[in-house]
Formats: C-alpha cells, structure tokens, sequence
C-alpha cells in the first residue's frame, strides 16, 4: 500500500502526517518511519469524523498513541482549513473536539494557527499519579525527588509534572532526565508514565525543557508548554493571559484565563510543512520505504522566526 504523507513541525516537534481512514497498523508504520527518519516524534494520523471537521490520531514514535499533541494539531489544522477551506474548525482528539484557528501569518510568511487545549484536570487520578493518597500535588516539592524543585502534576488531558527550576537544572539535564527516565519505566508513581517539564522564569516569559513520555527529550511539547504556561501563571512566573513560552525549538504563544475554579487555554504558533513523501507500505517490512520525497521551501522561513528566540533559547540549549 501507498500513502502520501507530509513531514510537518511545530516548534520543531516533527511529525509525519497522512489523511487516511481508520486502520489498525499505524503503530507499525510509526515503528517503521523512525527507524528511517530518527528525527521525527512520531505520526499524525487526519482520519474523518462524524461530530467535528476532522480527527486527529498521535502515534508516538515508540508506538504507544498520545491522547493528544498540542503542536501536532496546529499542523493537522493547517492542512484541515486548507483542504477545506476553512477559517476556524474543530478537531476531534481522544478527550475532546477542540476549536482551532487560523491566525495572522507572521511576518517571515510564516502559518500560524491557535489551537484550544482542553480539559484541564487537576485531580491525581486523571493522569493517573499515586503518591501518599494525595488526590492534587499543586507547586510543592517531592521529597524523594527534591527539596527544592515545586512541582505540579496536571492532565491538559495529557498527563504532565511541571517542575519550577533554576537555570543550572536546564544547562545540565541530568537530573530532569534520570527522574523522566525513571518515572516512565516501571515504578510505583505513574503507571502509564508521565511527560516531565522543567520550567525557567526569563525576562518575557518562560523558558521549558520537555521530557516527553514514549519520545524522550523533544524540542517542543504543545501540551506540556501550556501546562507550564498555567504553572507558571499559578506560581506568579508570569500574569494571566498571553505568556510567552521559549523551548530549544523556538517559542509560542499560550494564553492562560481563569474563570473561577476553571481554565481556559489556549497555544498559538507555526504549523510548518518540511517536504512531501510517498511511502510504500508492505506486509514484508524489509520492502517498506520511501519511494520519491520532495523537500519544500518553509523551514527557512521558520529559521529566520526562531532567530529572534536564540537570546533566550542558547542560554540554555548547548
């Protein structure tokens, strides 16, 4: 079998991307493409939908399927309003349909898309995370982990530790990536793992660094990078609203509003097209690969985007 596929990013969380029809395989193909291509973060998969536009589907590199990908449905809206010549639509992920937008092309050409990140649970069970019958953990150490560290555990519905930082722990990875490591391996705390953030006040914003479960160290998480964003409104990192948020891909836009007890969030950023495939699928993996691959011309223009972060981003990324 033949499928056309683009190689897609936001913030450099890279993805291959296909509009296809439900099947049961798309782990197998995830598996396959990163063993040829070890710079993507996995699959979206653009599948119809009987209550929204579209539906979007996230393999994750390793295989394992992601309720949801907050840069992967910037690209999945992208090439949704295009195909259908839409302004604003719905998307249906596993937890939720959520409201996306295209918004005002940057001034290097670049698309923008604004994507609604939803629900947003508090409550330990819903990521799920065990500790000491605890039913919240909101900006407080782990003792087992550190004493100086406030962490956050948060579903956007992804399941998500935010740790608040000094910039030493960004530099030096070490620590954020022996308790990510430990946390998504057997152990008594997440039974399906966890995405684990670093977060780093800086002069306009935040600066987050992202373990991501089923990845590893990405360039960017869009959940994880709005969950940071309301950590940080939260812990009085930054005011409500629009936050800044920097990562080692570049930076977004995540606008945070409380109305009472509840949130409302929001991830504003690019949605890149890197180049265009044609891939051959067959039951004999060793006969899968790319037949032909065309490489587009927008990479550059993010470039020149994130060349505006660097002041902020090089401090950190080595």
């Amino acid at each position: 079998m033949e499928f056309s596929l683009y190689k897609v990013h936001g913030s450099m969380n890279t993805f291959y991307m296909l509009d296809g029809a439900e099947r049961n395989d798309y782990e197998e193909l995830t598996l396959k493409l990163a063993s040829l291509d070890p710079q993507t973060d996995g699959l979206l998969v653009v599948l119809p939908s009987e209550t929204a536009n579209a539906k979007m589907r996230v393999i994750n590199r390793d295989g394992s399927e992601a309720s949801m990908c907050g840069n992967g449905l910037r690209c999945v809206a992208r090439y949704v309003c295009e195909r259908d010549g839409l302004e604003e639509g719905v998307i249906e992920t596993m937890k939720a349909s959520l409201h996306v937008k295209k918004e005002q092309t940057e001034q290097d050409g670049i698309a923008m898309y604004a994507v609604e990140i939803s629900p947003v649970s508090f409550q330990l069970a819903d990521l799920p995370m065990a500790y000491n019958g605890e039913s919240e953990w909101l900006l407080k150490p782990l003792p087992f982990v550190s004493e100086e560290i406030s962490y956050t555990a948060v579903a956007v519905p992804n399941p998500h530790l935010i740790g608040i930082v000094p910039a030493e722990y960004q530099t030096d990875p070490t620590h954020q990536q022996k308790w990510a490591e430990y946390f998504n391996g057997p152990n008594e705390y997440f039974s399906d793992g966890v995405n684990v953030s670093y977060v780093t006040k800086v002069e306009d914003g935040i600066f987050v660094k992202t373990f991501e479960r089923g990845v590893g160290f990405t360039n960017a998480c869009g959940t994880a990078m709005t969950a940071s964003a309301l950590v940080s409104c939260l812990a009085g990192l930054a005011p409500y609203g629009d936050v800044n948020v920097y990562n080692p891909g570049g930076m977004v836009k995540c606008s945070v509003a409380k109305e009472g007890d509840s949130f409302s969030l929001r991830l504003t950023g690019n949605a890149t097209y890197l180049s265009t495939h044609r891939f051959e699928w067959q039951e004999d993996d060793a006969k899968s690969g790319f037949l032909s691959s065309e490489p587009l011309q927008e990479q550059a223009l993010y470039e020149k985007f994130i060349e505006r972060t660097s002041s902020v981003t090089e401090q950190f990324v080595k």
